[in-house]
């Protein structure tokens, strides 16, 4: 669910690209960011920075598209998204010693110094990738191939991607409580056997 209302925007405005052009499709992305954002905020009182900077990228580079009229403006859009991403995850490493990778996946996995780092490398290089990436098909090919990658080509490199992470990562997640359990009672019970026997 959390996926399908992080691309919410992404999916309008794949649909009204199809049913209309590049320009009402940009207006609804716009739209249904800033629907995104309120309803958000409405629900949580609370908006992470990234949706916030997502949201002055759309309207910029957005509204500039409306206004010139020329789709160039919104094909830079998810290529300056990325490299601020990027930059982001970088510069807190490099100058303020703050891994952000670490500070959202710290409760789920514990991992050595040197492992968040790499993590974290390994999230720069792909966000830089993906811009180099977006820029090569938007302007290698069609508008109609650029918004199809957009949806469907985009969002499966970054599946791809997690799905890699987490079996690089997969030792490292933490157990939940349930399955700790389970093991602990497991144990317990061999042990008992084994007693058991030995006194036999």
């Amino acid at each position: 669910m959390k996926l399908l209302f992080d691309l919410f925007p992404v999916i309008l405005f794949f649909v009204a690209f199809k049913l209309y052009d590049i320009f009402w499709a940009t207006a609804v992305a716009i739209a249904a960011t800033v629907i995104q954002i309120v309803w958000l905020w409405m629900r949580h009182r609370h908006i992470e920075k990234m949706m916030w900077v997502n949201l002055g990228i759309i309207v910029i580079f957005g509204g500039a598209t409306l206004v010139s009229q020329d789709e160039t403006f919104i094909k830079w859009k998810p290529t300056v998204l990325y490299w601020l991403m990027a930059a982001a995850l970088f510069i807190s490493v490099c100058f303020f010693e703050k891994n952000l990778i670490q500070a959202m996946l710290g409760k789920q996995m514990e991992l050595p110094a040197i492992m968040w780092n790499k993590l974290n490398l390994s999230w720069v290089g792909f966000f830089l990738s993906m811009g180099l990436i977006n820029l090569f098909v938007a302007f290698s090919f069609s508008l109609d191939t650029w918004v199809t990658f957009k949806l469907f080509g985009a969002t499966g490199i970054m599946l791809i991607f997690i799905i890699l992470q987490v079996l690089w990562l997969g030792k490292y997640l933490k157990q939940s409580p349930h399955v700790e359990t389970v093991r602990e009672q497991e144990n317990l019970t061999a042990a008992n056997d084994q007693n058991n026997n030995g006194e036999r």
